[in-house]
């Protein structure tokens, strides 16, 4: 049932220079999956891969059944500028394309932005020696071996042993009525203090821009700071006990976050496109971690429901859109108020925006202890800070495409 997918430790990381990088770690791993690297490579019809990390210049490509590394970027059809510093994140994981774009750590000269963050699992494939996901790799079934009922809702009452296989298999929960509309009325009258208290710019928040061009507070962070309702909420023991319904040891949560989806928002953090939450980089260290929604105020198709590609936790693809070439299905998870959602880390989901109404909610999360003989350190590219500076992480992933090209990253919604 374990849905703990991790195969390194931070103890092991190492920061490495240009020239290790590219003339020891590089080639190394090609000796061990430059075959699958490549297969992934044609799969997904990738542009051979240029980098320039101060004065070198290497070239990622498919060559015969394998992949290899050559001097100079002549042959790429994409080319990435990098410091050594930000190369060696991105080979440990640290890192992915996107968590480099997310925090100005990578230029695209030539090719596109797109192109670069669609090689992150053939990065992964090569670093982890994970194959990149093809039509077909991922079947769900039941304990009784038939196909998995996908729309099913369950409850806390519901065989721990059923709910298990079944976040294991489709990588997401829906659990209705976990909680009482009366408990969740207290939380929503923290929720609406909490962003009326906001002023502009407060770190504490993330800041979109409505359809008036006003700046609207989004999401309160470090909730359990403000509300003794939802410090409550979160050692109740009807979250708690799902902490380890896998068996992996996931710790109850002691953070999170509230969040009121408006109306007419055109620009900032509000409804994300398809993404993982190991989309910036750590999968290898964390996943799966497992957010937990809880449902302040319901949600529906017209009032942003979370969407989720099921099993997507299963398959190595790109991690921060919905890639055309993946064949699992999506689904829309409609709660109404008390409703518990819960989905792995790895799992493609998405906000839709609201349509009629807003919605509120809580996101938490149940995390995984270190891994024996691991030592986690604060990592300060997700601290406290880090976090609040994601408001305008538009601007900077924008800024990393390369001006000269038609092909602008877009993120693909749909």
């Amino acid at each position: 049932m374990t849905v703990d997918h991790r195969c390194r430790l931070h103890v092991d990381e190492v920061a490495l220079d240009a020239d290790q990088a590219l003339d020891e770690m590089v080639p190394a791993l090609l000796a061990d999956h430059g075959p699958l690297a490549a297969r992934g490579v044609r799969f997904k019809k990738l542009p051979a891969l240029g980098l320039r990390v101060g004065d070198r210049a290497s070239t990622l490509l498919a060559e015969g059944d394998t992949l290899s590394i050559v001097d100079g970027v002549d042959r790429a059809g994409i080319v990435a500028e990098l410091k050594a510093d930000a190369l060696s994140d991105l080979l440990q994981d640290r890192q992915t394309t996107m968590g480099l774009a997310m925090t100005s750590r990578v230029q695209v000269t030539a090719g596109s932005l797109d192109d670069w963050i669609h090689w992150e699992p053939a990065l992964r494939a090569l670093c982890e020696g994970r194959p990149v996901h093809e039509p077909g790799a991922v079947v769900m079934r039941d304990l009784d071996g038939e196909p998995l009922d996908l729309d099913r809702r369950w409850g806390l009452d519901d065989d721990p042993e059923e709910l298990a296989h079944f976040l294991a298999e489709a990588g997401f929960l829906h659990l209705h009525d976990v909680f009482d509309p009366s408990e969740m009325a207290v939380i929503e009258a923290d929720i609406d203090q909490s962003i009326a208290a906001a002023r502009d710019a407060d770190p504490e928040y993330w800041w979109c821009t409505d359809a008036d061009g006003k700046q609207v507070a989004v999401r309160s962070l470090n909730f359990q700071e403000k509300s003794a309702a939802v410090r409550a909420t979160l050692a109740d023991e009807r979250l708690t006990r799902l902490a380890d319904l896998t068996g992996d040891g996931h710790r109850a949560p002691t953070k999170c976050e509230g969040l009121v989806k408006p109306l007419d928002i055109v620009a900032g953090l509000s409804d994300l496109p398809w993404h993982k939450d190991c989309g910036q980089g750590l999968h290898s260290y964390m996943c799966n971690s497992l957010t937990v929604g809880i449902s302040v105020t319901g949600a529906d198709r017209v009032s942003g429901a979370l969407g989720v590609v099921a099993g997507s936790h299963r398959a190595n693809t790109t991690a921060s859109v919905r890639d055309k070439q993946l064949d699992l299905p999506a689904k829309l998870l409609e709660t109404t108020t008390g409703d518990l959602t819960i989905h792995c880390s790895d799992t493609l989901h998405r906000a839709y925006p609201p349509s009629a109404h807003p919605r509120k909610v809580i996101y938490t999360s149940f995390t995984l202890p270190p891994l024996p003989g691991d030592e986690v350190a604060a990592n300060p590219r997700y601290s406290r800070e880090a976090r609040s500076e994601l408001t305008d992480v538009q601007e900077r992933i924008a800024a990393s495409d390369n001006p000269d090209t038609d092909n602008r990253y877009v993120p693909h919604n749909g």
